[in-house]
């Protein structure tokens, strides 16, 4: 039996699409009122769940009363639309009948759109379109994400620094992404296996960065490794046909013609190793899966690749949300050939395309003014003190309050203090670069928190830095903060938190932003400052806690051992920004932060005072506002307390 699956305009529920009870299949599917009362939509508490394990994780309970509640709200809406399925074929179309009664199976409300396997497991032929899982169930399935994303990064990364410590050539250990992504699939650890899901991915944003296509496979976004269609096939439906799920178009058919919110997109098949179109296409396979989509009014998730030049790779994918396909027909290609053509329309009501945003982000690097005429305040506030300018903007008010401040580009530490242990300095010998071994990897534990892009691997207590005592160059992989900053961030005047950071760049997780620079304190004077109600900040009560696991990769390596890096006294000093300061005095508070604190020394060895460092927890899209967890209550943000 296969259940209506409504579009977006329509009743937001969750309907899978269920297999009719068959020898292969012996169970038949559960009445809904096996789990509801529809006059009182609540969960029965008298039925016992087949599924249900009460060992399971607390995670796991979570996620199951976020789909019970889903469903409760949904069922009872439910009964005021009208659904029917298509009595001729079977599919999955809206249809303008009388109702028949849903049907759900025993696995509809379970969680395992998030549930960890404990084997790999083939993509189910189950399709379901998830919506109204609620504020709480989307901060759930946005954290477990993070959690699945952050696994993903950690162990790319340890691939790449464990083939650099045996020794092996490209050729030889292959491609950590790739690898990683195996290694997950193994360890049952991709997302979104149990069901196909039509429509958005919950956790998942329009705008979400995305450096390798294989982590699109990992969390559930597209299935296929290298096909641009994602679709089920007509041999996994139950009436037959195939349904596509999401697009890729990142401009691999000569013929693609992308203008936005309109999309030309041409079918896949027929070109040869060169990319080169050579033959007919066919009405088969994903081509199929699109028309069949279109006719049933079944949106699609797209997904676009750009050419981006960083440090991770040569290539960014961006999820910008969901299409409708409009039209289809089969044309004459430049190259000669057929090929079949559809038009994909964006659905409205959504938020602004990423890919919109990261043209704008790259036309502001270059000339602000042609996209943004008025606004701009400062073109570089830092009066050319950083290395690369820090804007200005307000479009909102008259307030212009940050440019009333001098700008700081370190933190002033109290005379003498910084270099009272100055005069047994040690320093390294390296002459081309740090190496493992060395005495700086010694100070840190064993190894660098740095990988050979200068991205920060996973937090620790303190990290020692190169310093002036130390042979090797500024290229050095452990010179990264000192560096100052390096890419473009903007002040901005913002309705919600008066003024807002945001930075016109990709961030990668783990990459140093800036320093979070004041005049530092001692105690004593802090508490003198504190008597006149000078609001002061505390580094020490900057929380991470929330990136405590980041680097551990003992969910697919089982031996692996977290390193054990030496403990530090309590930091024990405040900062005073209230009359020098920098670009990071404006970032905003956030108990769900996307940037973290690392605390660091470089130019002095007193553990005392080291200084803030500020780093991105997670892959951050340009024009997004970044935000730091100060430590403190959601209502009181020191931020605002300050800049105010």
């Amino acid at each position: 039996m296969t259940s209506h699956i409504p579009s977006p305009a329509s009743t937001s529920i969750l309907i899978p699409k269920l297999e009719p009870a068959t020898e292969s299949n012996p169970q038949a599917p559960i009445s809904s009122s096996s789990f509801f009362n529809l006059n009182n939509p609540q969960v029965d508490p008298n039925f016992t769940y087949p599924f249900f394990d009460p060992n399971l994780s607390t995670e796991y309970n979570n996620i199951r009363e976020t789909f019970c509640s889903a469903f409760a709200q949904s069922l009872k809406r439910h009964e005021d639309h009208d659904t029917a399925l298509d009595s001729q074929t079977g599919a999955i179309v809206p249809v303008e009948e009388e109702p028949l009664p849903v049907s759900f199976s025993t696995n509809d409300v379970s969680p395992s759109v998030v549930t960890r396997r404990p084997k790999p497991q083939q993509r189910s032929s189950e399709l379901v379109r998830i919506t109204d899982v609620g504020p709480e169930g989307e901060r759930q399935f946005r954290e477990d994400l993070r959690k699945t994303r952050m696994i993903y990064d950690s162990l790319r990364i340890y691939l790449i620094m464990k083939a650099k410590l045996e020794g092996l050539d490209r050729g030889r250990r292959g491609r950590p992404d790739s690898k990683a992504a195996s290694m997950m699939k193994e360890c049952g650890l991709w997302m979104n296996r149990d069901k196909r899901i039509v429509g958005s991915i919950p956790g998942v944003q329009v705008g979400d960065i995305f450096f390798f296509r294989l982590e699109l496979c990992v969390v559930g976004l597209h299935g296929q490794t290298q096909a641009g269609i994602d679709f089920l096939t007509g041999g996994l439906s139950s009436n037959g046909e195939p349904i596509a799920t999401s697009v890729i178009v990142s401009g691999g058919y000569e013929d693609d013609d992308d203008q936005g919110d309109v999309i030309l997109y041409t079918g896949h098949g027929g070109q040869d190793k060169l990319g080169r179109q050579c033959e007919h296409q066919k009405l088969e396979g994903g081509n199929l899966a699109l028309e069949r989509s279109m006719y049933y009014g079944i949106e699609v998730r797209v997904i676009r690749g750009f050419k981006y030049e960083n440090s991770v790779s040569s290539k960014v994918y961006v999820y910008d949300g969901l299409f409708r396909i409009v039209d289809s027909w089969f044309d004459v290609g430049k190259s000669g050939f057929g090929v079949f053509k559809f038009r994909l329309e964006r659905i409205e009501g959504q938020v602004e395309m990423g890919s919109s945003v990261l043209k704008l982000a790259k036309t502001l690097k270059i000339n602000p003014n042609s996209v943004r005429p008025s606004g701009y305040i400062s073109f570089d506030i830092s009066s050319r003190k950083e290395n690369v300018p820090v804007y200005l903007f307000n479009d909102i008010d008259s307030d212009q309050e940050p440019l009333f401040y001098d700008y700081l580009v370190k933190t002033s530490f109290p005379p003498g203090l910084m270099y009272q242990q100055s005069g047994n300095a040690s320093g390294c010998d390296c002459i081309s670069g740090c190496s493992s071994g060395c005495i700086c990897a010694i100070k840190n534990g064993g190894e660098f928190a740095y990988d050979y892009s200068g991205n920060l691997i996973r937090q620790r207590q303190m990290i020692h830095e190169c310093g002036p005592a130390c042979h090797c160059p500024p290229t050095c992989r452990n010179r990264v903060t000192q560096k100052g900053l390096r890419n473009i961030l903007e002040v901005f005047r913002s309705r919600e938190t008066g003024w807002g950071v945001r930075c016109l760049d990709i961030l990668h997780a783990g990459a140093f932003i800036c320093e979070y620079v004041g005049v530092a304190l001692t105690r004593e004077q802090a508490n003198i400052f504190t008597m006149n109600g000078d609001k002061l900040v505390y580094p020490a009560r900057f929380s991470s806690a929330r990136w405590e696991a980041w680097g551990d990769v003992s969910q697919v390596i089982p031996d692996y051992e977290r390193p054990l890096y030496p403990q530090i006294p309590p930091v024990d000093f405040a900062m005073d920004v209230s009359k020098m300061r920098n670009v990071a005095c404006y970032i905003s508070h956030s108990t769900y932060p996307n940037v973290i604190v690392q605390l660091v020394l470089h130019d002095h060895n007193n553990l005392m005072f080291p200084r803030v460092m500020l780093f991105a927890a997670e892959n951050i899209p340009p024009m997004t506002e970044l935000s730091l967890d100060y430590g403190v209550a959601d209502d009181w943000s020191p931020k605002l307390a300050i800049c105010n």
